[in-house]
């Protein structure tokens, strides 16, 4: 019982980081899926040359570990930006090289599941809605896109997930989320009660996680709910 109360106590100072956490990854999310949706086009265009830069993109960010890509943002922006733009940009919000490193990460997962949600669609439907006086553009807006979106869904909120665990390394760079909110909890206790802290860190985590996956349940059987409205 105990232990719950700590747990409980450390709840209470880790939440008013959680502002930190969220504005992180949903901005990594809003750019990394415009990063993503821009790749998966190029890769499905019949340009080879973006064909090949979208691949080898895709393929260098998905082999580099999070931490590696949040040290090569961080360190490396600075050093790009004096050298080509003669611009200092070290005092910048460490928060931006967070956001920009999950950005680059996020949006090569994201790439891949758009391609294949798209691949996935009849190519016959595209032909059939042309077939009855539909533009292109309407075609993949009112018949292609929402059964993509459909089939992409789950596979993009497992990602939006891995984006939320690989942005508890902010810390590294001394972004004071709360992983590094817990740290500072734990140092200020001389290394003590770091079972319960870490314990009361990750139930937030499982929460927010429990909640995107309500999210995706709710968008998915409201989807079906039009589907059968429309049919019926």
């Amino acid at each position: 019982m105990e232990n719950i109360k700590l747990i409980v106590n450390f709840l209470g100072q880790l939440l008013p980081a959680i502002n930190i956490t969220l504005i992180v990854s949903i901005t990594s999310i809003i750019l990394g899926s415009l990063l993503g949706l821009l790749l998966a086009a190029a890769r499905l265009s019949q340009s080879v040359i973006l064909r090949g830069l979208a691949t080898v993109y895709v393929s260098v960010i998905r082999a580099t570990p999070s931490i590696i890509m949040i040290f090569v943002v961080y360190y490396g922006m600075p050093l790009l930006f004096n050298s080509w733009f003669d611009t200092n940009i070290d005092g910048w919000n460490r928060m931006y090289f967070v956001i920009i490193a999950l950005t680059l990460l996020f949006s090569a997962p994201v790439s891949e599941i758009m391609r294949s949600a798209y691949e996935s669609i009849s190519k016959g439907q595209m032909e059939a809605g042309l077939l009855v006086g539909m533009s292109p553009f309407q075609t993949f807006y009112r018949i292609i896109l929402p059964q993509a979106f459909v089939v992409a869904l789950p596979n993009f909120a497992n990602s939006v997930v891995n984006l939320l665990k690989e942005g508890a390394l902010t810390f590294t760079i001394g972004v004071v989320d709360m992983v590094a909110k817990a740290q500072m909890i734990v140092a200020n206790n001389s290394g003590g009660y770091a079972w319960q802290t870490y314990c009361a860190l990750a139930s937030i985590y499982w929460v927010i996680s429990l909640a995107i996956d309500k999210g995706v349940s709710l968008v998915e059987k409201s989807y079906q709910a039009k589907r059968k409205t429309i049919a019926v």
